[in-house]
């Protein structure tokens, strides 16, 4: 295995590499875009102690982590349709401080060596050859003993591994922008982390992001020929599409879709709880490549940080092929744990029976039941 490509530069796949290189092994990462900044990373992320947090003290990482983390910000509120508060907690309650999306990635990045990430390297095409395999992209190709899957949802080595593809969730997120200073309506109604506001399978979240950014979202149970049609658009039609789905909600919480700059549509999709594949050597998967699901468990990119972590150890350890396999195994185990809670969460706050459920799942979280 001395060759070793990760197709795709976001968390896991850059956590991977700063394990492999700690190993001493260096592998080669893949990453389609141009520079580290050529697309919005997404928001803010918390990271939970035995995964995400482990995989950085692993890294040795764990002081760069806790200088760009927000411990502070791991408040919750939840609002009813009218305005009505049902739930405050502004101090810290769980060890799970906020990180935005593109620091967590830049602090990986800096701790790669130099070269680690060929930028602009798109991949078009994987094929087997000489017992390894040839990663073909837009005027280049090279040949790896082992290729690793950390390209997210639709990734082009899942093909390769069997059939699963990502299915529409039947819901939609408007993502939407804020910062503080020009929003002081929006920072004092999102608290010190998060706010969720819930009724009738319509749903309005606000998250507080580092350096005064607040990031929106209006979700919604939509088609997904209409999704896609939604997603062309224009800031005004959206508003007034949103108008209409929110109609009857409270001013102060219709504010978030009527002031927030639009950032994107975003229809959800997920693979199937449980996805597995046979294990094939030289091809294997973490991440959202491996167990896409919704944002609403929180678990994504803490397991992907976990797979690289097992992954790493598994690639490393002189067992061969079957200890990948391994990794497989207890890797879509614990997966599937998480797939079937983010599936429920989803299903909990696009509910007709308005916030109950996630207000339980909340007064849960506190009492630690």
């Amino acid at each position: 295995m001395d060759r070793i490509a990760i197709v795709g530069g976001g968390p896991g796949g850059l956590m991977l590499a700063r394990l492999l290189q700690l190993r001493g092994v260096s592998p080669v990462v893949l990453e389609r875009d141009a520079h580290a900044g050529e697309r919005p990373q997404g928001g803010s992320l918390d990271l939970h102690g035995e995964t995400g947090q482990r995989a950085m003290r692993l890294a040795g990482l764990e002081a760069e982590f806790a200088a760009a983390a927000r411990p502070e910000d791991q408040g919750d509120r939840l609002y009813d349709v009218d305005g009505s508060l049902l739930f405050d907690r502004d101090e810290p309650g769980d060890d799970r401080p906020e990180i935005d999306r593109t620091l967590l990635r830049q602090i990986l990045l800096d701790a790669l060596t130099p070269g680690t990430v060929r930028w602009g390297h798109r991949v078009v095409a994987i094929a087997p050859t000489g017992g390894g395999h040839e990663v073909i992209g837009e005027g280049w190709r090279e040949r790896f003993d082992v290729v690793v899957g950390a390209d997210g949802a639709w990734s082009r080595v899942r093909p390769l591994l069997g059939d699963a593809a990502p299915a529409y969730e039947g819901v939609t997120l408007v993502e939407l922008g804020f910062e503080v200073e020009r929003h002081p309506a929006i920072d004092a109604l999102t608290g010190s982390g998060k706010l969720f506001a819930v009724g009738d399978n319509r749903v309005l979240i606000t998250q507080r992001n580092g350096l005064g950014h607040i990031r929106g979202y209006a979700g919604l149970r939509l088609g997904e020929a209409d999704a896609r049609r939604w997603q062309a658009l224009s800031p005004e039609a959206l508003r007034a599409a949103l108008r209409e789905v929110f109609a009857g909600w409270a001013p102060a919480l219709k504010a978030i879709f009527e002031t927030g700059t639009f950032i994107a549509v975003r229809p959800l999709y997920a693979l199937p709880i449980g996805h597995r594949w046979a294990s094939r050597p030289g091809l294997t998967l973490l991440g959202d490549a491996a167990h896409l699901m919704s944002p609403f468990s929180g678990e994504g990119v803490n397991l992907a940080l976990a797979d690289a972590v097992d992954l790493a150890e598994a690639l490393t350890s002189g067992s061969g092929w079957r200890a990948v396999t391994d990794y497989e195994e207890a890797m879509a185990a614990r997966a599937a744990i998480a797939a079937a809670g983010a599936a429920q969460g989803l299903d909990g706050a696009f509910s007709s029976e308005g916030a109950g459920p996630v207000l339980e799942h909340y007064r849960a979280r506190v009492s630690g039941s």
